[in-house]
């Protein structure tokens, strides 16, 4: 039953509504968890089955995304569509728009799911960002390479995420090989940032262009996978001010309505440096769901149906550790041990098949510290695998 009331620039979508949700991932399945909460019923559509977000929507479309007809029928079926994660095609997007509304809208989708288009959005802008060249061919590859230098990282424009689709190199002889390794018919190469610490910002924008922000989370990764994430970040109070105005002033000039997160290189000489664009709630932001008066999905669902954004204060510090796959790699995890140490919370994703680097589950640690908080959840991943200190 569609429920909704005029506020401010437009309707709110209230409680009872449905919410359309494109992807079935975790990030789909937790916002989904979300909306369960509040009182939202909720449609996912995926071509896979049973998928995380499937588990716990009311109902579960399962099509491909270039099946535009099935598309549309999903959407005459919600009153809002959102993203979960943004490699859909614009197409897809398109069709949806034109039956029901899209937030964020498929301009900003369009724009962040490309790196050269995002890269040069940022830097039309005056956006800070590593020098970048588009390359089509090997000679615009090695080309590219004299005027940006070494070492250089090559990308794939399309469809990259997790580290996937890029490639660092480190002497003008590795480029063969690496424009060969790229398979895709062009590509991004970016100057390589000798950065001190990776941070995001996890923030949210409605409809009257209000504003939220989850702080400056510090990122650990291990094999290009978001593997620590803790808050607050361990900088200084100015350059967290002027990260979050970085954000504030990105949401604005793409004019998202929702969550986006801005993920960004800290160098060794303290300025900032936007590495990557995320249309849509992110790893990063997991630990808001135990630290947050409200963490990123509601905060998603209060943007995309025009409600008050919420309250992003902290509980505590906290800390949180992705569980990849290859915490199973010696059978069941003792989970037992792990959910014995104070402060620790388990999140599974309810995905069957756990396989090396897939991303299956999270633990977050809250505490009185971001020391205690970072000590509490890696002595509890530990534990998962039968290690001690």
């Amino acid at each position: 039953m569609s429920r909704s009331i005029t506020k401010g620039n437009g309707l709110s979508i209230l409680p009872g509504s449905t919410i359309g949700i494109l992807g079935s991932g975790q990030l789909g399945r937790m916002l989904a968890i979300e909306a369960r909460k509040i009182g939202f019923c909720v449609h996912t559509y995926s071509p896979d089955k049973n998928s995380p977000t499937g588990q716990i929507a009311n109902k579960e479309y399962v099509a491909d995304y270039s099946d535009l007809n099935k598309v549309r029928e999903f959407a005459s079926d919600v009153d809002v569509i959102t993203f979960e994660f943004e490699n859909v095609h614009v197409t897809t997007v398109d069709a949806a728009s034109a039956v029901t509304t899209v937030r964020p809208a498929g301009s900003v989708l369009y724009t962040t799911q490309n790196r050269l288009r995002e890269k040069t959005f940022l830097s039309e802008n005056g956006f800070p960002v590593a020098n970048f060249r588009h390359v089509k061919s090997l000679s615009d590859l090695q080309s590219a390479l004299q005027k940006i230098g070494l070492p250089a990282i090559l990308k794939t424009a399309d469809w990259g995420y997790d580290g996937k689709g890029q490639v660092r190199i480190n002497s003008a002889e590795e480029a063969d090989k690496a424009w060969s390794s790229l398979d895709a018919p062009s590509g991004i190469l970016e100057a390589f940032v000798d950065f001190e610490r990776e941070v995001s910002v996890v923030a949210a924008r409605a409809v009257d262009k209000s504003f939220a922000h989850f702080g400056l989370i510090e990122n650990r990764h291990k094999n290009h996978i978001l593997d620590l994430s803790i808050y607050p970040a361990n900088v200084s109070d100015s350059l967290r001010k002027e990260a979050i105005e970085l954000a504030r002033n990105i949401l604005a000039k793409l004019d998202v309505v929702g969550v986006l997160c801005v993920e960004i290189f800290v160098t060794k000489s303290g300025s900032l440096i936007v590495n990557e664009l995320a249309p849509r709630t992110h790893n990063s932001g997991h630990l808001t769901i135990d630290a947050c008066v409200t963490n990123q999905f509601e905060q998603q669902l209060r943007a995309v149906c025009n409600l008050p954004l919420g309250s992003t204060e902290y509980h505590s510090p906290a800390a949180m550790a992705n569980l990849l796959g290859d915490v199973w790699a010696n059978g069941e995890p003792n989970w037992k041990a792990a959910l014995s140490i104070s402060g620790v919370k388990l999140h599974l994703y309810g995905k069957a098949e756990p396989r090396p680097g897939r991303k299956m589950g999270h633990l977050t640690a809250l505490g009185e510290s971001r020391e205690i908080a970072l000590e509490r959840v890696l002595e509890a991943r530990r534990r998962l695998v039968g290690e001690r200190t």
